[in-house]
């Protein structure tokens, strides 16, 4: 064997030696720059991120108010995405229906499901879906997530646990805000436009007097029933709720006049999203949407209970 071929085997193993370094790290596990985390909606694409930190990327599927997560036809892109993360992230409970029927041909995919850590009713009746207004709900999947990534990624375990922790940390002080709105404003009367903020209602010890079936005919884009709208009509102009809270992501005329008769009856108007405001993170969100509400309270001089 001559130089210049000794030197090309050489060569050789060298860079085998350097690939297989890069795909295992030194203790033979993902290389963290590898791994992979989609979650179905921006909301949970920040918690996500409030737990990976700098160490995994996060692909978010629907941002902005321009998609409806419960109606979205996941495209092929997405579908491609979703079955080549480390981790997927989503509602669950129905919210982004697609996500299920890409994961049910693929199950060895590690998953973290929202809806999957409410409790149980009562009554047995299906929970609602819309679990991101619940604080215990999002500490879960914060806690979920760093488990998930400390098995992937164990060389960074520490870090997710600290970055997890902090989450709960801010999750927690919500949590209080909302205890302190139950205990100076107990049993106060709201209507709402849809069921987006009922745990946030139930946290904060309000009584939600709007009819179910205006709620879902709302939810499920069409008009409520003429006597369910003047039944809530007639709450508002009687100044018989502290506060209407609307979906502005839902834009109906029937909606519009009932926000016209708020503001005509001098009752505060708080907007309920259901994804992340433009240069906000989820605590922020969170923490603006409870400090709104307890804003629209304190105008509010005659706090109707029941």
């Amino acid at each position: 064997m001559d130089v210049r071929m000794a030197l090309v085997c050489l060569s050789g193993i060298v860079f085998s030696l350097i690939g297989s370094t890069a795909l295992t790290g030194c203790g033979g596990s993902v290389h963290p720059h590898a791994a992979t985390v989609v979650a179905s909606t921006d909301v949970w694409g920040s918690v996500a991120s409030a737990v990976t930190g700098r160490h995994v990327s996060v692909k978010t599927i629907l941002s902005g108010a321009d998609v409806d997560p419960h109606s979205y036809q996941v495209s092929p892109a997405d579908a491609a995405a979703i079955t080549d993360a480390t981790l997927v992230v989503y509602n669950g409970g129905g919210y982004d229906r697609w996500v299920d029927q890409v994961l049910a041909g693929h199950p060895d995919i590690k998953t973290v499901n929202a809806y999957t850590f409410l409790g149980t009713t009562n009554n047995g009746a299906q929970p609602n879906e819309h679990v991101f207004y619940d604080m215990t709900v999002a500490k879960s999947v914060a806690t979920a997530i760093a488990d998930r990534l400390t098995t992937i990624d164990p060389g960074n375990a520490a870090d997710y646990r600290a970055n997890t922790a902090g989450f709960c940390r801010g999750a927690d002080a919500i949590a209080s805000s909302e205890h302190a709105i139950a205990s100076t404003y107990p049993n106060t009367s709201v209507v709402v436009t849809e069921p987006v903020a009922d745990y946030l209602l139930q946290a904060s010890g309000l009584v939600n007097r709007t009819p179910p079936a205006f709620t879902s005919a709302n939810e499920n884009g069409t008009d409520p029933s003429p006597a369910d709208m003047a039944y809530v009509l007639n709450l508002v102009n009687q100044r018989q709720v502290a506060s209407l809270l609307v979906n502005p992501q839902t834009s109906t005329p029937a909606m519009n006049a009932l926000q016209d008769a708020a503001r005509r009856a001098g009752v505060p108007v708080t907007q309920v999203t259901e994804t992340l405001p433009n240069g906000t993170d989820y605590l922020t969100w969170q923490r603006n949407t409870v400090n709104q509400l307890l804003a629209a309270l304190q105008s509010n001089r005659t706090h109707v209970r029941n």
